[in-house]
This record gives structure tokens, C-alpha cells and sequence, in this order.
């Protein structure tokens, strides 16, 4: 595998990662979603499970059993292999592997004081930086920035707005992040807004196929923008 930058692999994390180890390539930031093996499919929102609000529209996602699984050592020792910091949304899920870390990233979701079918917060694990909160209201198919809203397609997916706010907050112009489970490709269209490389693999080929769309649309736009001298820090 020839490793470029600003590129998305339909493979297996694992053999991306195993490439970039062989030929040097070492991420200034890992920043991923992994799965965690929690039964999505039977969660209150799903078709297979009680929805708490029986008006709201059910999902389906029976499907998701293949990758929605809980991920063994190896997997992390590549990530850390590869990569000089990490933030791991739900480490809380992998304490028996990940080292113990004093700094936590709890996303708010803003919809604490509303009854909900989500959790009221996440938390990711991060390597540095102390424990630190963002905030941005996500509440089903509501969201904090409704004139640009999110295409949702995949069960586990993160705002555009709260990547953006992590890398705007832990890295900077010009660093390469990795993101072994690109999923709706939500990190690498925040790298694209924010002018960090990127290089992540989806397994999922339909997912890797819309996420691909999600991006090449994503460039377009920013493509219109700079000719329009509109700069692409902006979210």
C-alpha cells in the first residue's frame, strides 16, 4: 500500500497502520471513534429496542453487528504506535486497556435539561492536555448549527462542529491526523476546513462509499469558497 496523504483506504485500520509503521509514517494526532461492542442495534433508538419517545422515527440498525464489536489490544498498540498523541472517544468502554490518563474529553451535548433517548455526554480518553469539556448541542436530528447540519448516514457519527472544535483546540495547520474508523468521514472533512492532512481507513464499503461522496462534495465546495476569497478557517 502507497500511503498518501489526505486519503481514506477501504481496508482494515490494522493494515493501514501496519503500512504506516513499516514505512515511518507517524500521525501527529490520532483522533478516532472506535467501536465499542455495545449492542447499538438493541439501544432505545433502534428498531430493536423500547423507544422511550414512541413518535420518534426508529432507526435500523441490525446491520451494524459486523463492526459494532469490541476491540482487541493489538488494535491500540498499533494506534500508539503510529501516532504521537490520541484521543479515543470511549476509552471509558477499553479501561482494561488504555493506560491510566488524568486527561478525559467529556463532550456535553447540551440536552441534559430535555428528556432524550441519547446520552447527555461522552467522553473520550486523550493523552495530554488535561481534562477539558466541549460543548455542542446534538439531540437526534437536532443540532447546535441548523443552517449546516450534518447529513447523518452512520449510527456512532460526531459533529463536524465538535472535531473542528478539538482540532482547532489540539492541533494545528499543517499536522497529520489519523482516523482508523472514518466511518461518515467527519474527521477528514474537518481536516479539510481546517487545513490539517489526514489519512484514515473505513472498512464498510457502503459507509466508505458515502463518506467518500460526503468528502468529494466537501472539496467542491471549498474549491467555490477560495475562488470566492472565503477563508477556509472558517466553520
Amino acid at each position: 500500500m502507497d500511503i498518501k496523504l489526505d486519503t481514506v483506504y477501504n481496508c482494515d485500520c490494522m493494515e493501514l497502520m501496519e503500512e504506516m509503521r513499516r514505512g515511518g509514517v507517524i500521525a501527529d494526532w490520532l483522533i478516532t471513534d472506535p467501536p465499542y461492542g455495545i449492542k447499538i442495534d438493541k439501544m432505545s433508538f433502534t428498531k430493536g429496542g423500547h423507544l422511550k419517545n414512541e413518535k420518534a422515527a426508529k432507526r435500523d440498525y441490525t446491520s451494524t453487528k459486523q463492526w459494532d464489536r469490541r476491540l482487541t489490544k493489538d488494535y491500540f498498540d498499533l494506534m500508539f504506535a503510529v501516532s504521537k498523541n490520541q484521543i479515543i472517544f470511549g476509552g471509558n468502554y477499553y479501561a482494561d486497556i488504555l493506560p491510566p490518563t488524568a486527561n478525559w474529553i467529556v463532550w456535553d451535548k447540551r440536552c441534559g435539561i430535555t428528556r432524550n433517548d441519547f446520552n447527555d455526554c461522552e467522553l473520550a480518553w486523550c493523552s495530554t492536555g488535561g481534562t477539558r469539556v466541549f460543548r455542542y448541542y446534538y439531540n437526534g436530528f437536532s443540532q447546535g448549527d441548523m443552517k449546516n447540519k450534518d447529513e447523518r448516514f452512520h449510527p456512532t457519527q460526531k459533529p463536524t462542529q465538535i472535531i473542528c472544535q478539538l482540532l482547532n483546540y489540539y492541533t494545528k495547520q499543517g499536522d497529520l491526523i489519523l482516523d482508523g474508523f472514518m466511518g461518515s468521514f467527519t474527521t477528514a472533512v474537518a481536516c479539510n476546513k481546517l487545513q490539517r492532512h489526514f489519512i484514515g481507513a473505513e472498512l464498510d464499503k457502503d459507509y466508505f462509499e458515502k463518506g467518500q461522496k460526503r468528502l468529494q462534495t466537501e472539496l467542491k465546495q471549498k474549491s467555490i469558497f477560495d475562488l470566492a476569497g472565503v477563508s477556509s478557517e472558517k466553520i
